[in-house]
């Protein structure tokens, strides 16, 4: 069974962080294991506190893991401080593990910061290095590439700019521009549009964490990384297709659309 790594947030309502992820990696087939960097407490209608997981608990993790279940993909979401930026990144050069993707998870869609500028920072100098890919929205991407995104040419640029900083791949998702949200992937200097028709939806809660994580499945399983963004866009819009409807405001997304429904007379059965 191959195996998948999240270290991220825990989001109590289970759209995204954490949740969303070990949904996503089940959805894949994959055994997915998880990293806490932080608690929050937050539903559909927004975030409103976050406790921080602390230093030793949140190295107990990484070397717990780590040191026993090598992992065949790790994707990384909300990394609130400085200090968890280079706890992450001193166990990634400890261990083994499978391609790293990276959600820079700055701000959540209800506007609450979610990672501190020395955080940033920290990111920016020990971490985005080790990783394969780099998967930041509109915003993140002008925040990390330092340039305002207002047309398709400015996101192909940001994504081609942020690539050769750091020597990796980096996926500018459109989801923040106008019209269709096609997402842009640069790598080696050369840059790949993927189409993304906008869906008429009212739930899109954990998008960002869900998309990472699919991408990791994907590499996970030895596909190339196109191949896996295209894979994961397919499913994104799956999950967002089948949304539940739940909650009072920006509801989740069905992560489990395509596995099949169990009855209650079938599980009495087994």
């Amino acid at each position: 069974m191959r195996t998948v790594l999240t270290i991220a947030g825990s989001d109590c309502s289970g759209g995204a962080g954490i949740q969303a992820d070990l949904k996503t990696i089940t959805a894949f087939g994959m055994y997915g294991m998880s990293v806490i960097t932080a608690l929050t407490v937050q539903n559909t209608r927004g975030v409103f506190a976050v406790s921080e997981t602390g230093e030793s608990v949140l190295k107990g993790q990484l070397d717990a893991v780590l040191s026993d279940i090598t992992p065949d993909a790790v994707k990384i979401g909300m990394l609130p401080s400085e200090k968890s930026v280079l706890l992450v990144a001193e166990a990634l050069k400890t261990y083994r593990h499978g391609q790293v993707v990276l959600d820079p998870v700055m701000v959540s869609t209800s506007g609450r910061r979610l990672m501190d500028k020395l955080a940033m920072e920290a990111a920016f100098h020990e971490l985005y290095p080790l990783v394969s890919v780099i998967t930041p929205n509109v915003p993140e991407a002008e925040v990390i590439g330092g340039r305002r995104i207002s047309t398709p040419e400015d996101m192909e640029q940001a994504a081609l700019g942020i690539s050769d900083r750091f020597h990796g791949a980096v996926l500018v998702k459109g989801g923040h521009m106008p019209g269709n949200a096609n997402d842009c992937l640069a790598s080696l200097g050369t840059a790949r549009w993927f189409p993304g028709k906008r869906l008429d939806v009212k739930n899109s809660h954990g998008t960002g964490c869900t998309l990472s994580s699919a991408i990791a499945c994907g590499l996970a399983a030895g596909w190339e990384l196109e191949t896996a963004v295209k894979k994961a866009k397919q499913y994104l819009t799956g999950a967002l297709k089948n949304e539940p409807g739940l909650g009072h405001g920006n509801g989740p997304l069905n992560h489990c659309y395509r596995i099949p429904e169990l009855s209650l007379e079938e599980a009495e059965d087994e």
